[in-house]
């Protein structure tokens, strides 16, 4: 048979007369015929689509949801269907009891998966050094002296940028096979070159060693503990009572610092961050990093679990330099009374406080107004010069006088010097030695130590630099005495021991 002679049978007849076309028609004809293929065709897979979800999934007709402006829907009474349209059934989805949730992908370098079950079974936790960690010193990167995302690495203790790819950290962790590390910052520790966070209590003391925290209620106690902490190389120290590193020639600073941790209400200022933390200072004001450092070198040398008995404070004297503009340096001697008197007032503006108006703890603990008498004191062998200081030598020269003055240590009642107005507001105006700063040798050279009493054992000892040796509190007064701080006595107290 020809093409044109041709039929087919249309299968929506349902006689089964098929309907004979030309292959050959008009072009409007051929248009026509071209448009209503697809129209059928979609027509029929979306009916077939319907019936094969209707046969898939049984309707519940409570959770049919009839389709505004399709006037689909089930009709009641005669039971009837809605005709022509379609229906279309949005089926609640139920969950699935016995389905598990698909796992997330670990997303690795620079962002951390919390569901990564390694955080918690890092195998190399038993290669960190703790002997070898040290978090004094300046938090900088040890190839880029960047301060930007430092981590240190617990197996060796040096300080490294980054963690990702092409990092310094990475690249050491993958030479020489170091693999815990510690941000500096967050105080998270990671697990490299793999990229974990590693979530482990055992090292909970590592942190606590970095940034050490102290509550109301140990503040509250200090003065009254009397028990030795054990470092973690074995030696024992009194908390307060440790040695301060002398980088060069900063034993005149080292001095006063260790005179300043020991007076109770400034201390305990600043054993609490919370006191000063949210303290508001104009952009770009470097001197509050003076009151950071002061706070972080309290509380690290009243650490209960410090992993070696002494502190560097290297960051403080840094603050220091940068705060001075250069004129208290670590490398070069310089005078203990200059320096405590600029610390005190740099202290008192970074706080926030002013020379009348605003009080500080500074104010609080230091300030007050004295009659001051003074006696000239000439060397025995140059009487006449009528100075406080004797002249040695050249003219220019200045030489301490040798004269020794016996004083007592406790229950020194100083009523007969105190002004009016302090007399009248203090009932009690008896004091007692805390602080004895002694300075040995020649003025512009020589060293200093220190004097401290531990409040919780009633014991003085003496600091000088990284030496700490408990003494006798007779042997203070034959010491060349330079700076002293005294602590008046509250009615409660009683007489402190060693008096």
């Amino acid at each position: 048979m020809s093409s044109r002679g041709r039929r087919d049978r249309d299968p929506r007849d349902p006689r089964g007369v098929s309907a004979a076309s030309s292959a050959r028609g008009s072009s409007r004809s051929r248009r026509d015929a071209d448009a209503e293929r697809p129209r059928g065709r979609r027509d029929a897979e979306r009916e077939r689509a319907r019936r094969e979800a209707a046969e898939a999934l049984p309707v519940d007709l409570a959770r049919v949801k009839r389709e505004p402006g399709t006037g689909t829907g089930v009709w009641g009474g005669s039971g009837t269907a809605a005709p022509a349209a379609p229906v279309r059934v949005k089926r609640e989805r139920e969950p699935d009891g016995d389905s598990d949730p698909e796992p997330e992908p670990a997303v690795r370098y620079g962002r951390f998966d919390p569901e990564d079950q390694r955080s918690r079974h890092c195998p190399y936790l038993d290669t960190i050094n703790k002997s070898v960690l040290d978090f004094d010193f300046e938090k900088l990167c040890s190839i880029s002296l960047s301060h930007i995302n430092v981590y240190a690495c617990l197996v060796c203790g040096k300080y490294f940028q980054g963690r990702g790819l092409k990092s310094h950290a990475y690249i050491h962790s993958v030479q020489l096979s170091h693999h815990v590390f510690l941000n500096l910052h967050t105080l998270k520790f990671y697990c490299l070159p793999d990229n974990y966070e590693i979530i482990d209590s055992s090292l909970e003391d590592i942190t606590y060693v970095l940034k050490p925290t102290f509550t109301a209620q140990h503040i509250a106690h200090l003065d009254k503990q009397a028990k030795l902490s054990r470092a973690y190389d074995g030696t024992t120290y009194l908390p307060g009572i440790v040695g301060l590193n002398n980088i060069k020639a900063n034993d005149y600073a080292n001095a006063v610092l260790q005179a300043l941790s020991n007076v109770p209400p400034l201390r305990n200022y600043f054993l609490e961050e919370e006191n000063y933390r949210h303290i508001q200072r104009p952009p770009g004001d470097i001197m509050f990093l003076l009151v950071q450092r002061f706070g972080e070198l309290m509380r690290k040398l009243w650490n209960p679990r410090n992993f070696k008995a002494h502190v560097s404070p290297h960051e403080m004297l840094q603050a220091v330099v940068l705060c001075s503009k250069k004129n208290f340096q670590i490398t070069k001697q310089g005078d203990g009374v200059e320096f405590l008197s600029w610390f005190l007032n740099a202290l008192h503006a970074a706080l926030g406080g002013t020379k009348r108006k605003k009080k500080t703890i500074v104010t609080d603990v230091f300030q007050g107004s004295m009659r001051i008498f003074t006696k000239k004191l000439p060397h025995p062998d140059l009487v006449g010069l009528g100075r406080e200081w004797g002249c040695c030598g050249a003219v220019g020269d200045v030489g301490k006088n040798p004269t020794i003055v016996n004083f007592p240590i406790t229950n020194v009642d100083l009523r007969e010097y105190l002004s009016e107005e302090v007399q009248a507001a203090h009932s009690h105006t008896t004091y007692d030695l805390i602080a004895n700063i002694v300075h040995d040798g020649k003025p512009s050279e020589g060293s200093y130590r220190i004097h401290v009493l531990h409040h919780g054992t009633g014991k003085w000892y003496e600091l000088q630099d990284l030496q700490v040796t408990d003494i006798l509190p007779q042997m203070i007064t034959l010491s060349e005495a330079y700076i002293q701080i005294w602590k008046r006595r509250e009615e409660d107290e009683t007489n402190q021991q060693g008096a």
